[in-house]
């Protein structure tokens, strides 16, 4: 069973949300995640990124693999909190 953190799109039509989860990745209903460590907005001026770096980094530990999409959003995130 391999582990993934990745994108689930839970926003209307032409709006989209995101919510970053950690799901097993032959799971194809989304709704039945492991965890939820952040959320991802790509419509909002500011604050469109959250996500819980420390679960992040335990996840990783444990064997997760995260989307090239959810790692391009954690190194913003680690960039912004940088020069915070």
């Amino acid at each position: 069973m391999a582990v993934r953190i990745r994108l689930a799109r839970i926003g209307s039509k032409k709006k989209p949300f995101y919510r970053i989860i950690v799901t097993n990745s032959e799971n194809i209903n989304l709704s039945n995640h492991i965890e939820q460590i952040g959320f991802y907005n790509p419509r909002a001026e500011e604050d469109n990124i959250r996500v819980d770096l420390e679960k992040f980094d335990s996840w990783i530990k444990k064997g997760a693999k995260p989307t090239d999409t959810v790692a391009s959003l954690v190194r913003k995130v680690r960039k912004i909190n940088k020069t915070a």
